[in-house]
């Protein structure tokens, strides 16, 4: 019995379940009560009419499902962020719905709903994806309006996005199952086809009491704005029905009807499971983060019968590099090594950090990649690049910008699976969130930061003990130890993944045993996008 082993295994196992307990918390939206006052309409929930939508036993990849979380206690909450966005499969066809849940403020739009919402259009966008939006909403939630109505990537941004998807030819279907009020009623009747539940459904600028108010018309709600009125009088909408799962059938008709389109043609071949034991990841990855690791052991858990092909394998080892097969799919692997490493000539290199060697060798295996059509997935697992005279007379600097450069400038496409940690700049080099990856989701495990916990709070408490000994106070060493433990753990809440989801900084946290689906199923929508543009990684630094 290998007690270390099994320690690790328990640890994962338990922050697994807490993952499934906390899916199931946000998946209730408003909660029990009000999904009862829902239903009682005759409607579906969001995430009923997604699941009545797609098609059965296909794969699906949720995302942003704890985004708001934690977020906005002083008005209530906002589950999901008020929105639920699955990518999935109808009749056959890879597309992403964003469905809204009005059990969450009558679907009202929070700042992060329409954060969430701009990226399921990101999504749609980069990967030619059509979009299904299944409208329930009763618009901009006014208390917040001014940190949801004007900027660039507010509310607004959403309906720019309709006409330029239009334009690239990319299908937006739009179903009215509730309220569509005010500037959100543009979303839908901005989308190739709208359609709309009898009874329920309802769109218009502005609703009863404020046309009331506005010009002291007296008229209902119906009268104004649902779907008789569109179907029949207005012409806004395309077509009318007698209940959602009538309005769903149509979306799967016109889906069936849908011609192909061009692929970017990434290499696919039948998928093989890993020869060596995936569930052994539990194992393997320390319940310690401080304790070194062969990411190796991870790496032949999570490829096609375990079988990789290393590139330089000699040289820059804080870094791994090399091809293998996800699924099926073709990849190219940059993962941080997370063992102590001795290079040739003699030196010791920690695990974990980027040191000049694997930047230079990273940079060349990207641009292999782009070189050869060939998707990147990102394992992090990184304190950042290596400091200190050495390294900086080395060019650390010089390196890293390198690595960045091939990497930011790569046209294939990213995804990024956050092990363990995710710091400075090393999260960067890696391609986090800034970087464009099509997908990025993290473990449990993971933690996201300028720096870890421990290191952030020693370098905040000597500024905060230099300011208070430059006003002539001495503080003890009890004092010291006080203040270092309120500054660490208002940190380490920070570094937790389910607050960097809860700000959408990753589109998922997941099950390591989810990690090759999850992977699969966004190079399949990635290969709906044919690759238009040069590879040029500009002027970079030799």
């Amino acid at each position: 019995m290998n007690l270390e082993f099994n320690k690790n295994e328990d640890s994962i196992k338990q922050l697994n379940f807490q993952l499934k307990k906390r899916l199931e918390k946000v998946q209730l939206g408003g909660g029990e009560k009000r999904i009862a006052a829902h239903k009682a309409k005759g409607k579906l929930t969001a995430r009923e009419r997604i699941e009545y939508l797609l098609d059965t036993g296909a794969e699906t990849v949720e995302i942003g499902a704890f985004a708001g979380e934690g977020m906005y206690k002083e008005e209530g909450g906002c589950p999901s962020g008020g929105v639920v966005v699955v990518i999935g499969w109808v009749q056959g066809r890879q597309c992403v719905v964003v469905a809204n849940d009005a059990t969450v403020k009558a679907g009202a739009w929070f700042p992060i709903t329409a954060k969430k919402n701009l990226r399921a259009q990101e999504i749609s966008i980069e990967n030619k994806l059509p979009i299904i939006y299944l409208v329930d909403s009763a618009g901009v939630y006014l208390p917040m309006q001014d940190e949801i109505f004007p900027d660039k990537e507010h509310f607004g941004r959403i309906f720019r996005n309709n006409a330029v998807m239009s334009s690239m030819g990319i299908v937006q279907l739009a179903a009215i199952m509730g309220p569509c009020v005010a500037g959100g009623a543009y979303l839908p009747i901005m989308s190739d086809e709208a359609m709309i539940v009898d009874g329920t459904g309802s769109v218009f600028l502005a609703g009863s009491y404020l046309v009331k108010s506005a010009i002291g018309e007296s008229i209902d709600n119906e009268t104004l704005g649902g779907a008789t009125t569109h179907s029949e009088i207005s012409g806004v909408t395309d077509y009318k029905f007698a209940n959602d799962e009538e309005c769903l059938d149509h979306i799967r008709n016109i889906f069936d009807k849908m011609g192909g389109q061009a692929t970017a043609g990434f290499s696919r071949k039948a998928p093989l499971a890993p020869a060596q034991d995936e569930k052994e990841i539990y194992g393997l990855l320390p319940a310690d983060r401080a304790k070194p690791y062969d990411m190796m052991d991870i790496i032949n858990r999570l490829v096609d019968n375990s079988e990789f092909e290393p590139y330089k394998d000699l040289y820059g080892q804080s870094l791994i590099c090399g091809l293998a097969r996800i699924d099926g799919w073709a990849v190219g692997i940059v993962a941080n090594q997370r063992k102590i490493v001795k290079t040739k000539k003699g030196a010791m290199q920690m695990g974990g950090v980027i040191y000049s060697d694997s930047a230079d060798k990273a940079a060349r295996f990207i641009m292999n990649c782009n070189q050869k059509k060939i998707p990147l997935v990102f394992l992090h697992d990184v304190s950042g690049f290596m400091v200190g005279s050495q390294s900086e007379h080395g060019g650390i600097i010089k390196d890293g910008a390198k690595m960045v450069n091939a990497m930011a400038n790569s046209v294939v496409p990213k995804f990024s699976v956050i092990v363990g940690n995710s710091y400075g700049a090393g999260n960067y080099a890696m391609c986090g969130k800034a970087y464009d990856p099509r997908l990025i989701v993290a473990w449990p495990t993971a933690q996201l930061a300028v720096m870890s916990g421990a290191a952030a709070a020693n370098t905040l408490l000597q500024i905060q003990v230099a300011a208070a000994e430059g006003k002539g106070e001495k503080l003890t060493d009890e004092a010291k130890k006080e203040m270092f433990d309120n500054i660490k753990a208002r940190y380490d809440e920070q570094l937790s993944p389910y607050y960097a989801a809860a700000r959408l900084w990753v589109d998922a946290i997941i099950d390591p045993l989810e990690t090759r689906r999850v992977i699969s199923q966004g190079i399949s929508m990635a290969n709906h996008a044919p690759i238009e543009k040069a590879y040029n990684v500009g002027v970079i630094q030799v």
